[in-house]
């Protein structure tokens, strides 16, 4: 039985909980799904001609490789994603394609997810120094 936990955790990863700190600062980061690990990776880093990738988000599921530190930027910029995946069902294929014409960091969907997350995470620091004082 642990060899196929072993082959499936190589495939779609583990389960992965966020950390309290970011649950309580990010609430919408909670309907989520997070594994550590798994195959996605592997498929997006060889896309961009790498090992792996940091993160790769499928529908509502976020995959982050094993040396990945769960931080609210990239979780948030991921989030962005799976809103992206719900706003159309076609993303996937969109983002390939803009991943080909423009590259990756070029590509409309990652320089929209990199916005997102840095004016939400910018937006909270605000207000948690506005209670500090």
């Amino acid at each position: 039985m642990a060899y196929l936990t072993r082959i499936a955790h190589a495939l779609v990863g583990r389960p992965e909980a966020l950390p309290e700190a970011i649950r309580d600062e990010f609430p919408e980061l909670c309907a989520l799904r997070y594994r550590r690990g798994g195959l996605p990776l592997r498929i997006g880093g060889w896309a961009l001609g790498r090992r792996t990738v940091a993160a790769i988000t499928l529908g509502r599921t976020i995959f982050l490789a094993e040396v990945t530190r769960l931080e609210a930027e990239l979780l948030l910029h991921e989030f962005r994603h799976v809103e992206q995946f719900a706003e159309r069902r076609t993303f996937p294929l969109r983002y390939i394609w803009e991943s080909l014409r423009r590259g990756y960091h070029a590509n409309c969907y990652e320089a929209d997810a990199r916005s997102y997350a840095a004016r939400r995470v910018v937006r909270t620091n605000r207000s948690s120094s506005h209670e500090d004082v």
